[in-house]
């Protein structure tokens, strides 16, 4: 649990000595793991929820971050751990500053919930998939402003190719809206889940920025110190979509029954905390550009499974927004790999001179 990163949490590899090594490789498959079913799960359960006579907005945006219990047995485990082996141990190892900041944060995750819940009711998944990985576009953009994460032309292609995609799409969007669903509510989908993903593009730095402040003074930034960061996160964010939301009477009208009505939810909810805690997870254990990246390099996943599972169409304008996208990707990270490969041979050669 109690796995640590260096002081400059987010840029350089998390230190850990000896067989400590492959406990970290382990920790970053696991959130790498739990960000892709989330990346895809999520967005396809809470398009079922709407598909078939599900209509709350603040009931879905809810379910986003309303599974943030499940990280109070990590986080009781850590400080049960500390208190073995030092009984003045805190009850927090987060800095009461950071932990304030996790409030903001919280707040601005409910809202990015509720924002990304009200477009995901107009649109169909494959659709909201495409836009939301723009996200990358937004998030490489807050990076290099809060946390200086250097551009490359590589980076700036695969931007480009990521909103021309978007561009396309908008360009004949509204040939696939759902069934029920007007010209004017379709739009304001569409436009609302580009802002959910430029709000989410500002988050993700913002976290890593956290982390940093965490690390000041020398502190070491720990795992479980993160898990304490997404429960304030998640109780602060579901705590926002609770003020909107009512107690929902649509379980009896549901489609697929009462009872499927309440698994919905509960996958709802569980989803989307592995993709929360996946998300910060690999913040802290590499860094912000690679939550972006994996959350967009799934989208064609997630536009299959709609297509599979939901039976939404797939119309070649979604074809070419997604080869740009994959495209965009691709030039990424290409572009990432050849500058990591760069810097390895350069400190080899310096280690070398000296």
């Amino acid at each position: 649990m109690d796995v640590e990163a260096t002081k400059d949490v987010g840029h350089e590899q998390a230190a850990v000595p000896g067989r400590g090594r492959a406990a970290r490789w382990l920790l970053v498959a696991l959130n790498c793991g739990m960000l892709v079913v989330g990346t895809t799960g999520g967005p396809l359960i809470s398009r079922l929820y709407f598909s078939k006579g599900g209509h709350r907005q603040w009931l879905s945006a809810w379910l986003q971050t309303a599974g943030w219990p499940l990280l109070l047995v990590p986080v009781a485990a850590s400080y049960l751990s500390r208190r073995a082996r030092d009984r003045r141990a805190p009850l927090f190892l987060t800095p009461t500053r950071v932990l304030l900041a996790g409030v903001g944060l919280g707040f601005l995750n409910g809202a990015d919930d509720f924002i990304y819940a009200y477009g995901l009711a107009y649109l169909p998944v494959s659709t909201s998939a495409i836009l939301i990985s723009t996200q990358l576009a937004f998030t490489v953009f807050f990076a290099c402003l809060i946390v200086r994460q250097r551009l490359t032309a590589a980076t700036l292609n695969g931007v480009a190719l990521l909103t021309i995609g978007a561009v396309v799409l908008g360009l004949h969007a509204s040939k696939d809206r759902p069934a029920g669903v007007t010209s004017g509510k379709y739009w304001m989908g569409f436009f609302l889940t580009l802002g959910a993903a430029a709000l989410y593009g500002l988050i993700l730095p913002l976290v890593e920025l956290a982390y940093k402040h965490a690390a000041g003074g020398g502190r070491a930034v720990t795992y479980a110190l993160v898990m304490e960061m997404q429960l304030v996160m998640g109780f602060f964010a579901t705590a926002f979509c609770t003020v909107g939301m009512a107690i929902p009477r649509e379980a009896k009208q549901y489609e697929l029954g009462e009872a499927r009505y309440y698994v919905v939810l509960v996958f709802n909810a569980v989803l989307w905390e592995f993709f929360f805690v996946g998300a910060v997870g690999v913040i802290f254990c590499v860094h912000t550009l690679l939550a972006g990246i994996i959350i967009a390099v799934f989208i064609p996943i997630t536009e299959v499974l709609g297509v599979i599972f939901l039976h939404e169409k797939f119309s070649s304008e979604k074809g070419v927004a997604l080869v740009l996208s994959l495209w965009g990707l691709a030039s990424y990270s290409y572009g990432e790999y050849a500058d990591a490969k760069a810097k390895k041979k350069a400190a080899l050669e310096a280690e070398e001179a000296s």
